[in-house]
């Protein structure tokens, strides 16, 4: 796990996919921190992918490195309301701050990895590493 949230923060903004219906949409997204061993990311209520991982709570996310490691998580997205979470995630991102202003705004949302999953693969030819998270 921890070589997950290692590659996450040194390589925090990729892509988050996500579906409704049938079809797929894939967007910017930032990792946002660990805690208590659980991966988070965040959202407004107000947005598509928050609708959509709420119908139905399957996702990826992917990003590389700067040397052509890339890594993919997946699992649901279980959404809480842990006020210190968000604290941590609006004291550590002067965006999210930009966005949220305060860990009470009631359109911030905050999600974790439930019954995850991480693969990190490169051009090694080695075999991908994986993690469940």
């Amino acid at each position: 796990m921890k070589e997950v949230i290692d590659f996450l923060s040194a390589n925090n903004t990729g892509f988050l996919g996500t579906v409704e219906g049938d079809k797929p949409h894939v967007r910017p997204f930032q990792f946002m921190l660990e805690d208590g061993g659980k991966l988070f990311f965040c959202t407004s209520n107000k947005k598509d992918v928050y609708a959509q991982l709420k119908a139905n709570p399957y996702f990826e996310f992917s990003n590389t490195s700067p040397n052509f490691e890339w890594i993919r998580v997946r699992g649901e997205a279980e959404f809480c309301d842990d006020l210190s979470i968000k604290e941590k995630i609006i004291d550590s991102s002067p965006l999210v701050k930009s966005i949220y202003q305060s860990a009470n705004n009631p359109i911030f949302e905050i999600f974790f990895v439930k019954n995850g999953h991480a693969t990190i693969a490169d051009f090694s030819g080695q075999p991908p590493k994986s993690f469940d998270i």
